[in-house]
């Protein structure tokens, strides 16, 4: 499979890597908006570029009848923008806020945890999430997704960076130095907590996961997620 890199950073590179081990050839590496998208020998898309240029990138691909799956976070009020264009190309998209196989676990017992505290209100939730300094958006997509999720089975209203009222998520986004990425979620009362949290140790698992999707996608057609790609609750 010939694979479009929208996107040639830190993840970029670590897909690539991944990609050359499960013998699949790079057919295009886009570092910059002025590089030519050349899309004649390319099979899938992956898009890990910055918010800015993730919009353009997915639909250049979509335009030239390319499935293109996307991590890029940060650009999320165009999204139902992008699923509209998507579907008048017939066209192939994925976007996931996180492909590691883990996250996407850690998802599925955040849900099944919020549904259980929603008959509790004496538990207020505090979310936190660390990355690494070079990550330009805050808080990260999988911290969104996971309120979100909360949201969805609860009485809050909305995710908060600042200071939370009480039908608010307060989410603290910190950044580190060479942090791949780590969430954790607390419930707490005046007599307990209950806390989950996912660490990731390298890039690896998500540029995996990327490589999985892109694999998996070839050859469909509509909107998926990785809920799809990894038969979970489906």
């Amino acid at each position: 499979m010939n694979i479009a890199l929208l996107g040639y950073g830190r993840m970029g590179k670590s897909i690539e890597a991944i990609a050359l081990t499960r013998n699949h050839s790079i057919s295009l590496k886009i570092t910059d908006a002025t590089d030519t998208y050349d899309f004649s020998t390319t099979d899938v898309a992956i898009d890990f570029s910055v918010p800015t240029a993730a919009v353009s990138n997915i639909k250049k691909a979509l335009d030239a009848g390319v499935p293109v799956i996307s991590g890029t976070t940060g650009w999320l009020e165009h999204y139902r923008d992008i699923l509209e264009y998507c579907n008048s190309k017939n066209g192939t998209f994925l976007y996931a806020s996180n492909f590691s196989l883990g996250v996407n676990i850690f998802f599925e017992i955040n849900k099944r945890l919020s549904e259980l505290i929603a008959n509790f209100p004496e538990y207020a939730i505090d979310m936190e999430e660390i990355h690494h300094t070079k990550k330009l958006d805050a808080p990260s997509g999988t911290a969104i997704t996971l309120a979100e999720q909360i949201i969805d089975n609860t009485n809050y209203k909305k995710w908060t960076l600042d200071k939370a009222n009480a039908d608010e998520i307060h989410i603290e986004a910190k950044r580190i130095p060479d942090v791949p990425g780590t969430h954790e979620i607390t419930y707490n009362s005046d007599i307990d907590a209950i806390s989950i949290k996912h660490t990731a140790h390298n890039r690896q698992g998500f540029a995996m996961g990327a490589v999985i999707a892109a694999e998996w996608i070839k050859d469909k057609k509509g909107v998926f997620t990785m809920q799809d790609v990894l038969q979970i609750n489906v």
